[in-house]
């Protein structure tokens, strides 16, 4: 490999372990100081936003820097091929989650003082890390399900870091239920692309699918992208997020995250330019998704909750620039939209703050925005829609009946399975009767 390859290795698998290091250690019974962990947190993310910047002056005069370590395993014609590939799609989307990931651990060094779990918070903040940066520099969709995946598991147990109260722990539950009804859409998309073009790799151009495979294939790249965004109608997991820590909830739901699933479909953006089908879902989704988020926000009554429709209601626009095919606009907006979203997070009580402040030196009179709009419409439809928005759409009654209640009955199902004793091994001899009782062990005098 040469230098600049080491470079890539260097920037994703680099949070990746400090997290296997201190994990062991933590198992040890070792816990590090504050003062260390976030020493070489800040270490950490500062050399790789350095190797980032390799990247970017490298990249401006290769289109793309690729590193091939073979396949994890291979049974017939399929391989799982470990590549990892940065170009100028990827290369923004890296830098992001380098910089960010830093800022958040600096920002969480001191928010986060003396509170019990602070190893455990920077754990899961480096596997988040290494699981983004794997996502945005996987070499095909195989390796770019692995980062998605880590990225998802850390998110779920980020939104039950409080654990003593039973509010974070549902809610994560209730996340982790939308993530493994949506992430089917991504596992049988790779299949199918296996299945039908014989790689899921885009090293060396795309999967070749046409017709009505494409279709099929986008769709279900579509419902990936659409649980991990919190598009509509799986909208209801990003305010139940919320209850983690306010870092995590900014890097996370604010920040990275959310726009994972944008990223999909960009990287997916040759299939869906042959499905008509696809891209008008695309738009359809990402427009619904924005007037169900403005509406709803306007009748939040916390920070955090207003800023997650606000975040949505942009990802809704985000998903229109890319069904209508507007790339760099897209990656454009995704930038500047989780850097404003990541400083609106952390500084959410300082913003109240200065709200309350403001309101109290004008006497009472700080209008709310939009108020004109909503006076053109009649007091009937006003009123019905505020019953709406307090209710979320009742987009969180439908997935909990459609979605959660029949994965918690499967789940439930397959344990009460699972703990079925198995029968005890008997001895037949042949030619003689074989008894079998069905006493418990009490009954049979044992």
């Amino acid at each position: 490999m040469n230098a600049f390859q080491d470079v890539l290795v260097f920037v994703v698998v680099a949070p990746g372990v400090i997290f296997a290091v201190f994990g062991l250690l933590w198992m040890m019974d070792w816990v590090p100081s504050e003062r260390l962990l976030s020493w070489i947190t800040g270490l950490t993310f500062a050399a790789c936003t350095s190797g980032v910047a390799a990247l970017v002056w490298k990249i401006a005069s290769a289109s793309s820097i690729t590193v091939t370590f073979g396949s994890w395993f291979a049974v017939g014609s399929y391989h799982f091929p470990l590549v990892l590939m940065v170009d100028q799609l990827s290369l923004p989307f890296l830098a992001l989650a380098a910089v960010l990931s830093g800022l958040i651990g600096q920002f969480s060094a001191t928010y986060l003082h003396r509170e019990s779990g602070f190893l455990r918070f920077f754990l899961l903040l480096h596997l988040f890390a290494f699981g983004s940066l794997l996502t945005f520099a996987a070499g095909s969709f195989d390796l770019l399900a692995a980062g998605w995946e880590i990225v998802g598991i850390t998110s779920v147990l980020l939104i039950g870091f409080f654990e003593r109260r039973p509010a974070p722990v549902e809610n994560g539950l209730y996340v982790f239920g939308i993530y493994r009804a949506c992430d089917i859409g991504l596992l049988v998309g790779i299949f199918a692309m296996h299945h039908w073009a014989g790689t899921a790799s885009f090293e060396n151009g795309f999967p070749t699918l046409t017709g009505a495979r494409a279709v099929v294939v986008s769709l279900l790249l579509l419902l990936a992208a659409s649980g991990k965004a919190a598009q509509v109608p799986f909208s209801g997991w990003l305010p139940r997020a919320m209850e983690g820590p306010t870092p995590s909830s900014a890097i996370f739901y604010g920040a990275i995250s959310i726009h994972a699933g944008a990223y999909l479909l960009l990287r997916a953006r040759p299939l869906l330019a042959q499905s008509v089908l696809a891209s008008s879902l695309v738009i359809l989704i990402g427009a619904a998704t924005a007037i169900h988020g403005t509406i709803v926000g306007r009748a939040s009554a916390d920070a955090k909750t207003s800023l997650a429709y606000a975040t949505l209601t942009q990802v809704g626009i985000i998903f229109i620039e890319i069904g209508l095919g507007w790339k760099w606009l897209a990656v454009a907006h995704i930038l500047g939209n989780a850097t404003v979203r990541t400083m609106q997070y952390l500084r959410a009580p300082s913003m109240l703050h200065d709200y309350h402040q403001m309101h109290s030196a004008i006497g009472g009179q700080l209008s709310q925005t939009g108020k004109q709009i909503e006076e053109m419409l009649p007091e009937g439809i006003q009123l019905w829609l505020y019953r709406w928005a307090l209710d979320r759409g009742h987009l969180d009654t439908m997935i909990e009946r459609w979605v959660i209640a029949p994965l918690s009955q499967l789940s439930a199902y397959l344990s009460r399975r699972d703990r079925t004793p198995t029968p005890s091994p008997t001895t037949i001899h042949p030619g003689r009767a074989v008894e079998v009782s069905t006493a418990g062990p009490a009954q049979r005098g044992h």
